[in-house]
């Protein structure tokens, strides 16, 4: 149960954090990856962060996604 409280606590402060970065950092920033994207992105500051942090997200719940709590006495 504390697990999931600091957990929850953690996730908050990463939120809040977003979020301040989102207020305080309007301009517009460029992203330029050649591979994937055949001409530089410009956008707000803000939407960057956000996308930067729901890909690390998704990539978090990507690599612990299939751990079992299942005994191995079944």
């Amino acid at each position: 149960m504390s697990r999931l409280i600091f957990k929850t606590a953690f996730m908050i402060a990463l939120l809040l954090l977003l979020v301040l970065m989102g207020m305080n950092n309007r301009q517009t920033v460029e992203l330029s990856l050649p591979p994937l994207l055949s001409k530089t992105e410009k956008q707000p500051a803000a939407i960057m962060y956000f996308g930067f942090f729901a890909v690390g997200l998704l990539a978090g719940v990507v690599l612990t996604a299939g751990k079992s709590s299942k005994s191995k006495s079944e």
